[in-house]
C-alpha cells in the first residue's frame, strides 16, 4: 500500500518504565504530548530507515537454503521547519542552567514518537509508532545570508529502542484502514499509557 505526504509528527517524553511523563515543567506540555504543527511551521520529512534487520544467507549443496533476519534497528531522520526551542532541548535531554543556557550532560531523554501519513486517496491514515528512543542533533550548518535568506532547519535523528508495549519490538505500524483499528489503544501503547480524550477517537489528530 502506497502512502503520501507527512501529515503529522507527535512527541512525548517517557520514563524508565516507558510511561508517559506529563505536567508543566516535566513533560512536553500539560498532557505530555507535543504535536508539531503550524506554530512550528510544520515538518518536512521523517525518513525512517532500518525497519528490517540484516539478512544473512544460509548455504547448502551449493545453493541458498535459508535466510535469517536480524533484529530491526530503526532510526528516523527528522526535519522540522521551526521547532520550539525549549521543546527541542527537552527531547535531546539537554539540561537547563535556569539562565537561558542548556548543556549536554549525557542524560539522554527517552522519547516516544508517532508519525502519521496517509493513503494515496487521502481517505485513511497510516501510523508509525515508536514507544521509546533517543533524539540527537549532530550538526548545525549555519550560513551567512546573501542574496537569499539562509535558514537552518531543525534536523534531528531518532534512534528507536525496544518497546515493552510492542512485545519488545522497536516499532509498530497502525492504520485505520483495518476495520479493527483502535485509536485509543494506539495512543495508549505508543505514549506509555496515555488516555485519549473522549471524542478524539474519530479525528486524525488527538
Amino acid at each position: 500500500m502506497a502512502t503520501v505526504g507527512l501529515y503529522q509528527i507527535q512527541l512525548a517524553l517517557v520514563d524508565a518504565q516507558q510511561k508517559l511523563i506529563s505536567g508543566t515543567g516535566a513533560g512536553l506540555g500539560t498532557d505530555g504530548i507535543y504535536t508539531v504543527d503550524h506554530k512550528d511551521l510544520g515538518a518536512k520529512t521523517a525518513n525512517i530507515t532500518n525497519l528490517a534487520g540484516t539478512i544473512a544467507k544460509t548455504y547448502g549443496n551449493n545453493n541458498v537454503q535459508d535466510v535469517t533476519v536480524g533484529t530491526s534497528e530503526p532510526s528516523v531522520a527528522i526535519d522540522i521547519n521551526n521547532l520550539d526551542f525549549a521543546i527541542k532541548q527537552q527531547i535531546k535531554g539537554f539540561v537547563s542552567d535556569s539562565k537561558g543556557g542548556y548543556t549536554d550532560e549525557n542524560l539522554k531523554a527517552h522519547v516516544a514518537l508517532l508519525i502519521t501519513t496517509q493513503t494515496i486517496d487521502r481517505l485513511h491514515f497510516v501510523y508509525y509508532g515508536f514507544g521509546d528512543g533517543i533524539m540527537t542533533e549532530t550538526a548545525a550548518n549555519i550560513q551567512t545570508d546573501a542574496a537569499a535568506e539562509q535558514r537552518v532547519d531543525d534536523t534531528l535523528t531518532y534512534t528507536a529502542l525496544t518497546t515493552m508495549a510492542f512485545n519488545n519490538q522497536p516499532y509498530k505500524i497502525y492504520s485505520d484502514i483495518d476495520p479493527k483499528f483502535d485509536k485509543a489503544n494506539m495512543y495508549k501503547e505508543v505514549f506509555g499509557g496515555y488516555v485519549l480524550p473522549a471524542g478524539a477517537t474519530t479525528s486524525p489528530a488527538k
